[in-house]
């Protein structure tokens, strides 16, 4: 007769129903796996027994603040960040241990995470979009096809406001590009993004010069050996792009999302608007733009008043 379910089984289970009904991307399913793997090995090490879904249900928030505090002080210390990130996967988990085992906790969600103060997001300036954009075009080593795929993505972001991962979700049947873009993002959260004439003809573009003719159901962006292009290779070109330009580090594909939605700010548009399009769950999220629009405007006055 089979033992009671481990808390390893568990956190099996629990991952393959973030995978397959909460579709949670590869990136998250690798975090909260190995965040679930080091709380319960803390917890078993803790106790000198293995732990199964029982034990998890008895968890006090005394064991969960002992492995907060084994986080911050351990071989590799993590972050305030990280630490935050790694408990709201184990409350995560013990939901599920709840809901699909009937192993409540009730501890876990007293136990409060290091406070974290949400850094704000580090754009470019226009004329450095516009660098960004234009610049491999000068790139003499790269054929055509090549440079007019790294514009278009790089327009997307920065002309819709995308993540790299939405802009190449795109399908050869999206192109040439409506006037509007159907955008499923984090969560599976679906929303409706403008896309203006420049992003247009940039993917048109593409088109004209792309050796490869992808089934309409296949992505749209290839990389050089018709494969599907990576999020590795967008971020090694911005990377480079970003050095010949003289560029921070900061300067990164997301910046171009943060610059989207920095610069409609300071053009006039409403929070709510940009909440929309940005695809942001909380307006609390998109409200940190609004510090770096102050920023910006600070800056330019303490450039061009004559008493400054």
């Amino acid at each position: 007769m089979a033992g009671p379910l481990t808390a390893q089984e568990a956190r099996a289970l629990w991952l393959e129903h973030l995978a397959h009904e909460r579709r949670a991307s590869p990136r998250t399913l690798e975090a909260y796996g190995f965040a679930a793997a080091r709380y319960i090995a803390f917890l078993e090490q803790h106790r000198g027994e293995r732990l199964t879904v029982q034990g998890l249900a008895e968890v006090t928030a005394g064991e969960v603040r002992a492995w907060l505090a084994h986080l911050r002080q351990g071989e590799t210390p993590l972050s305030p960040r990280s630490m935050s990130q790694a408990l709201s996967a184990i409350r995560t988990f013990h939901r599920f241990l709840d809901r699909r085992l009937d192993a409540p906790n009730a501890a876990v969600a007293l136990v409060r995470g290091p406070r974290v103060k949400p850094g704000a997001p580090r754009p470019v300036t226009e004329d450095q979009a516009r660098g960004l954009i234009e610049e491999p075009a000068l790139d003499p080593d790269r054929e055509d096809w090549e440079i007019a795929r790294d514009q278009a993505v790089l327009t997307l972001l920065y002309g819709c406001g995308l993540r790299i991962s939405e802009a190449l979700s795109l399908k050869r049947r999206d192109a040439p590009l409506a006037e509007s873009l159907r955008i499923i993002g984090k969560g599976s959260k679906t929303r409706i993004v403008p896309v203006l004439p420049a992003v247009r003809e940039a993917v048109d573009a593409y088109l004209a010069e792309s050796p490869f003719a992808p089934g309409p159901d296949e992505p749209l962006f290839r990389a050089k050996r018709g494969g599907p292009l990576s999020p590795r290779h967008v971020q090694a070109t911005v990377q480079g792009l970003r050095g010949r330009l003289g560029l921070p580090a900061s300067a990164t594909p997301h910046a171009l999302r943060h610059s989207f939605a920095t610069h409609l700010l300071g053009a006039g548009a409403d929070l709510r608007s940009i909440q929309e399009l940005l695809g942001h769950a909380s307006l609390s999220t998109t409200q940190r733009y609004t510090e770096v629009d102050a920023a910006a405007l600070l800056s330019a006055y303490s450039q061009a008043h004559p008493r400054a």
